[in-house]
């Protein structure tokens, strides 16, 4: 791409609408967490209080030739993992973190995906299968392998069902937020989006290469094909989630904002340890909207698998 003197920052917002479904608009800021770097797993305490009074830690973590960033508050099983929304980094939950640290007393776990925050880019399309393996290597390397808890926003629900299938005896539960489900991706769907892709895309031309922009474009990239596959994996039946859907969803056509909805709900009702509700007055950024109930369900699924 050429180099351009204007910011980019309006034409990024162009990709982050229902063309790029899973991907939101949101400050690009990596978390303000300590910069202490470790590379042995944290200590776990028993209770809250060592949770209230130790701050996060900043992990830099390898997986495949890049760094990670793993931010990390001590407390006790189970662990609570809060993967944000595309083009989003651990600070998305800056208002959900510290209230779950609080009211839980679990060790909270927050990170950057590759691209993303002080996180290291990866050349190439965006591919959910490789996020997991990131979010694997983060977790394998924190001690961070049983009694977890997958709170996943929009485009990381893509990354928790690979993770999920991979690893149900991992992840005792998920909280998933008006997030991107499999059933949602039909060959129909999946084509109207790519078409709406390359035509936003074509409107980056020219502007300044940055990180946002290369992680959006990184995004469109071979968006057809890995959504049809997506489309045709599962998540694993032994783990329990929650569901909660925006009042508004990323979509503004009513027949793709149906849609959503319609695999949100399906997904709920696939099975009987699933639990379905509306974050009432949200649009699609829940967690900026109504962090309370992400909260009040992160910790309602805590207290039924710790």
């Amino acid at each position: 791409m050429s180099a351009r003197t204007t910011t980019p920052r309006r034409r990024t917002a162009v990709l982050a609408t229902a063309a790029l479904a899973t991907v939101v608009t949101g400050a690009l800021v990596a978390c303000g967490n300590s910069a202490a770097s470790a590379a042995a797993a944290p200590a776990r305490s028993s209770g809250p209080s060592a949770s209230a009074v130790a701050g996060p830690s900043l992990h830099m973590i390898s997986n495949n030739g890049h760094r990670l960033a793993f931010h990390v508050k001590p407390g006790h099983l189970p662990a609570i993992v809060l993967d944000a929304g595309g083009g989003e980094g651990a600070s998305q939950w800056q208002k959900i973190a510290p209230a779950l640290a609080e009211q839980t007393g679990s060790e909270i776990i927050t990170y950057d995906r590759a691209g993303i925050g002080k996180s290291d880019e990866v050349v190439g399309a965006w591919n959910a299968e490789n996020a997991a393996s990131d979010l694997e290597a983060g977790l394998t390397k924190l001690g961070v392998t049983h009694d977890v808890v997958l709170v996943s926003h929009s485009q990381a629900g893509e990354v928790a069902t690979y993770f999920a299938k991979k690893h149900p005896k991992w992840v005792s539960g998920a909280v998933l937020v008006d997030a991107s489900l499999p059933n949602f991706y039909t060959d129909t769907e999946t084509a109207r989006i790519v078409a709406a892709n390359q035509a936003q895309v074509a409107q980056l031309d020219g502007t300044l290469s940055t990180k946002p922009v290369r992680q959006l474009l990184a995004t469109a990239d071979n968006y057809g094909p890995m959504h049809h596959a997506y489309h045709r994996i599962s998540w694993p039946q032994s783990v329990p989630a929650t569901v909660i859907a925006s009042s508004k969803t990323p979509f503004g056509t009513p027949d793709d904002a149906q849609l959503w909805r319609d695999a949100q709900t399906q997904f709920a009702k696939a099975a009987t340890n699933r639990t379905y509700l509306v974050a009432k007055g949200s649009s699609h950024e829940i967690p900026t909207d109504r962090p309370d109930v992400v909260v009040k369900a992160v910790e309602a699924m805590a207290k039924a698998r710790g």
